[in-house]
């Protein structure tokens, strides 16, 4: 059985993550959340006072690049947990204004370049899942399996409502689907490596599917591969 990477790429609050994370602990993978690389750029820029509601400080951010240094490491319980320079910042990047921040600094070009030139380095050995936005497009175009996800926006809102509920917050659902909404138009639209399907990629639709349906059709995808 050969050893493969796997890109899946799709729309925010699809379940991107849980499927890349199932996968790769099933078939013994690396596991790298691009998305939350980016979290953990915008979590920098917060704590360093250089990204408001209404502005980013561009000029120090690309300043210092260069200095931000993100990893992944399974913890305890075989989950794969998020590093920046050394200090795991797992639940605070999980925050609704750390990811909206995430979305506003992946559209700056330069922070691009230099996450996916630490996500390609990641995966120069294969027997990898990265899950993203432009992971397929732009980090592995040559990727031996592909997955676009995709669900109705009212759907993800729903699930993030639920998920953020989880960890005692108390959203409105009508502004989670706003958010929704405007990162989708956000994504799909900025001028560097913008969210869209590669050609040769799978389209799932689990608006209607039930995780263990999902998990099977993944699955099967897997196996097809690994075993051309």
């Amino acid at each position: 059985m050969k050893k493969i990477t796997v890109a899946i790429d799709g729309f925010s609050s699809c379940g991107k993550s849980t499927m890349a994370k199932e996968l790769a602990r099933e078939a013994g993978y690396i596991y790298v959340d691009s998305g939350a690389m980016y979290r953990a750029v915008s979590l920098f820029c917060i704590q360093n006072g250089w990204l408001t509601d209404t502005d980013i400080n561009i000029e120090e951010l690309e300043r210092n690049i260069e200095t931000i240094h993100i990893s992944f490491k399974t913890n305890n319980e075989g989950k794969s947990e998020t590093y920046l320079n050394g200090k795991n910042v797992e639940n605070e990047i999980r925050t609704l204004e750390v990811a909206n921040g995430a979305s506003r600094v992946s559209t700056l070009g330069f922070v691009r370049r230099e996450l996916v030139r630490q996500q390609q380095l990641m995966g120069d050995d294969k027997g990898i899942v990265m899950d993203g936005r432009d992971i397929g497009t732009v980090v592995f175009p040559t990727a031996e399996l592909k997955i676009f996800l995709t669900a109705s926006p009212e759907i993800r809102a729903k699930r993030r409502l639920d998920e953020m509920a989880e960890k005692g917050e108390t959203p409105d659902y009508e502004a989670v689907l706003a958010n929704v909404i405007e990162r989708d138009d956000r994504d799909q639209n900025r001028a560097e490596s913008p969210l869209r399907k590669a050609n040769d990629a799978i389209v799932i639709d689990n608006s209607n599917l039930t995780r263990n349906e999902q998990r099977e059709i993944l699955r099967t995808l897997f196996n097809e591969k690994t075993l051309e």
